[in-house]
């Protein structure tokens, strides 16, 4: 938060405007950028990936169930496996149902991992074959690379109460570790990445750009798929380029219209987030969405945060809470444009929706309302100098994330998938949607404590633990991180829990939370501080693959 005059009056002077934060290190890149031309048309590209996906889909039917789980973990890495949901539907769902026998602890864990992450329940007891009479692995697969690699990048599919899969991540990862020097390319590189983040909560486009380079290494490696990998991931990211390009003008023009120029220029970075939940070309709509509802929480929570007086808090809430023209009185000068237009973008988002779709975008505004009331609530902690008990903070502060409004706009544009029960559930922020949220809390305060406290932040969840419990800070960082692993565990579980038709809301749910390590890695805030995500929003929509 920022130090904000705390008298309580109409006539609190202006606070000094915040921390300025470091300008956006795009400018005007993808207003102007104009890609070199393909060699190959792109249409002709497109007929040439027709083709070869038809080559694919004829893999499925000819092959064994190990080579089916391969296939589908193959497409799974290169990022084009939406091309084949049929396929890998139909495939998993008889590999569940039917009978595995293998003793090979990569296909046993391959199967676990691929079957989980599709919402299918595999029992731990799978891996007992594996283990003697008191529970230790076997001492023979300590000497199986690749085998302990995939029991390792399954076992973070557990659940609440798995101990056996905790343990297994222990197991893999000493034994990984020990032989990590001694593995050649391309596993070793992959060991080495999964002990830093292991599989599951990898940001697939990411793992997709290592792998297209590590996949002609594989000895089974298939060279139709290589192709099509390559052709769709530049297809399709001269499409989001044209994304990029409509969202830079869209913002540029709001950033200049609404004069909020306190507040941090991130609109790529706002797009970099939305790409994650969703990169595939039919998702254009949802993916705009999206990033615009990213871009106007970082402006709300920047006006909160760094700007606006305790009475300019209140009366923002209430204009928001109000969500009508004539509210623009109550504000304050500054803040009367960017109340107005935060609700002539609503406006255009229901302008850009179906006439049956057009009441989704009254879930985004609750959403936003019950954000705005959150703000409220640690701007007046901050006013009071009040430090909140561990658990209440938590429950404001990881709606102020942003996560739960952004795991509401996310279904938006989302077709058939935004359901009146899928809206309603990720508006009522339970199981995976409350654990989105408190991951994303808990790693923007870790990053925030190991960089130091702004003297105008409220106390984070980091800092209310150790003034609760009277601990070190070593402790609390280590409570915070078991609580991250919990909302890991409450995530996957909500696979298995929920009705069938919220999973594919859960997967985007899900594929948020896992863009949340990548942005605090290392507990660093790159949104905030973008040039770490530079290279690879270059890669990721800048740089075509190379033939």
């Amino acid at each position: 938060m920022a130090s904000h005059d705390a008298t309580d009056t109409a006539t609190a002077a202006v606070p000094e405007v915040a921390p300025v934060f470091l300008p956006t290190v795009w400018g005007d890149f993808f207003i102007n950028y104009s890609p070199e031309p393909f060699q190959m048309s792109e249409e002709r590209m497109t007929e040439r990936s027709n083709q070869l996906k038809e080559r694919i889909i004829g893999l499925f039917s000819c092959s064994t169930i190990v080579e089916q789980l391969n296939l589908v973990d193959t497409l799974q890495h290169l990022s084009v496996d939406h091309h084949f949901h049929e396929q890998i539907d139909s495939t998993l769902r008889s590999t569940h149902a039917g009978e595995f026998n293998s003793s090979s602890l990569h296909d046993v864990a391959l199967r676990f991992r691929i079957l989980r992450q599709q919402g299918l329940w595999v029992s731990p007891d799978v891996f007992s074959k594996f283990k003697d009479e008191d529970g230790a692995f076997h001492v023979n697969i300590t000497n199986d690379p690749r085998g302990l690699l995939s029991l390792y990048n399954a076992a973070y599919l557990f659940i609440h109460g798995e101990t056996e899969l905790e343990e297994s991540i222990s197991f893999a990862r000493q034994h990984l570790e020990s032989m990590e020097g001694k593995l050649e390319y391309p596993l070793a590189e992959q060991v080495r990445r999964a002990l830093h983040l292991p599989l599951p909560r990898t940001l697939k486009r990411v793992e997709a750009l290592h792998y297209m380079s590590e996949y002609k290494q594989e000895p089974m490696h298939n060279s139709s798929i290589l192709e099509f990998a390559k052709l769709d991931f530049n297809l399709l990211q001269r499409l989001h380029l044209k994304e990029l390009k409509a969202l830079s003008r869209w913002w540029k023009n709001l950033y200049r219209e609404v004069g909020l120029n306190y507040s941090r220029d991130r609109v790529v970075e706002c797009y970099f987030w939305a790409y994650t939940a969703y990169y595939e070309k039919e998702y254009t709509c949802a993916r705009m969405i999206l990033a615009k509802i990213i871009a106007i929480i970082i402006m709300t929570d920047d006006t909160y945060d760094v700007r606006a007086t305790l009475v300019e808090c209140r009366q923002l809430n209430e204009a928001i809470q109000r969500w009508e023209e004539s509210a623009t009185s109550l504000l304050p000068e500054y803040l009367q444009k960017f109340y107005l237009k935060l609700m002539s973008t609503f406006k255009e988002f229901e302008n850009e929706l179906k006439p049956d779709e057009k009441c989704r975008v009254s879930f985004s505004t609750k959403a936003f309302q019950i954000l705005s009331s959150n703000y409220l609530q640690e701007a007046e902690w901050f006013h009071q100098n009040h430090k909140p008990r561990f658990n209440d903070q938590v429950k404001v502060s990881s709606v102020c994330s942003g996560g739960p409004w952004v795991c509401v706009g996310l279904l938006v544009g989302m077709g058939d998938t935004a359901t009146k029960e899928a809206l309603e559930w990720a508006l009522g922020c339970t199981d995976a949607v409350r654990a989105c949220a408190e991951v994303t809390r808990f790693m923007n305060d870790l990053a925030s404590f190991k960089r130091g406290k702004n003297k105008n932040d409220v106390a984070s969840s980091v800092e209310c633990y150790i003034s609760e419990h009277g601990v070190a800070s070593e402790v609390a960082i280590a409570k915070i991180g078991s609580l991250i692993e919990d909302a890991w565990k409450t995530t996957n579980q909500a696979r298995f829990e929920l009705p069938k038709l919220l999973l594919p809301a859960v997967q985007r749910v899900a594929n948020i939370m896992i863009s949340m390590p990548f942005m605090y890695d290392d507990k660093t805030d790159a949104f905030t501080f973008s040039n770490r995500l530079e290279g690879t929003i270059k890669r990721l929509f800048v740089n075509p693959i190379e033939f």
